[in-house]
């Protein structure tokens, strides 16, 4: 047996401790993501993803589940990160790929191509030919949580995972945006620890919220929050087409950004 157990066994010490142990050794963004689909440190999250896989909703039975650590996805030199929450159910945990198959996805996914920084406007599954130009989608927790809503401490595992993503993009990275409230709050302390000074008190999350982070011995890095792209907000008009759009063309100014042939 490896250190991450056989599939289907009641995670162990070595499991628990994987994020911890992998994630800050990985030199490059493909070893740190072919480690973190390997990890099965949450019991309630591995359980879940597992149980949604063997049970799929009636348009997707002839379909094969993912059910693991879903990976960030974009290129290793991104400028612009977009930080969400967590893989949906029957989104990413089925398709494998951030904010692919479901309809915060395709909300997003139409903004980032409206704006230049996307090749087409629908992600629907790993092979579909998707390419994002100078940006980075990746989550604060890898695994589908239910009810959407992961636990402090499943944040806390998981967040290694998210420190050595930022840490392997920081080269580059100059600006961040935050998806929703959650990953404000996961996001804010990782990059504390990173070396980027917080001011304090630490700003609260809004739509459209500012933060410059200044450089010290990194370079500046800007963060913006966005409202998350859910149906619930979507629906409601609390966060529009336009809303998101504009931010997404903001943070593409501030990371020196330009659709291709621009």
């Amino acid at each position: 047996m490896n250190d991450t157990g056989a599939p289907g066994a009641p995670p162990g010490r070595d499991e628990a401790a994987f994020p911890l142990h992998h994630a800050g050794r990985c030199g490059d963004l493909a070893e740190l993501d072919a480690q973190l689909v390997r990890c099965r440190a949450c019991p309630r999250l591995v359980e879940w993803r597992e149980e949604v896989a063997a049970h799929p909703r009636a348009a997707f039975r002839d379909q094969e589940y993912w059910a693991r650590p879903v990976p960030g996805f974009g290129p290793s030199d991104a400028a612009l990160a977009i930080v969400g929450l967590a893989p949906a159910a029957h989104g990413g945990n089925r398709t494998g790929r951030m904010f692919t198959g479901d309809a915060s996805g395709d909300f997003l996914f139409a903004a980032l191509h409206a704006v230049g920084l996307a090749s087409r406007p629908t992600a629907t599954h790993r092979g579909d030919g998707l390419e994002l130009y100078g940006v980075r989608v990746t989550a604060p927790v890898h695994c589908a949580p239910p009810d959407n809503r992961p636990t402090p401490a499943e944040r806390r595992t998981c967040r290694p995972w998210l420190s050595a993503e930022l840490e392997l993009l920081s080269p580059g990275l100059r600006t961040v945006v935050v998806l929703g409230a959650f990953g404000w709050q996961a996001l804010l302390p990782v990059l504390g620890d990173a070396g980027w000074p917080l001011p304090r008190p630490r700003p609260a999350f809004g739509h459209g919220v500012q933060l410059t982070l200044p450089a010290t011995g990194r370079r500046e890095l800007q963060v913006l929050g966005s409202y998350h792209p859910s149906q619930r907000n979507t629906f409601t008009g609390r966060l529009t087409f336009d809303m998101l759009v504009g931010l997404l063309s903001r943070a593409a100014a501030l990371a020196g950004l330009a659709p291709p042939g621009g």
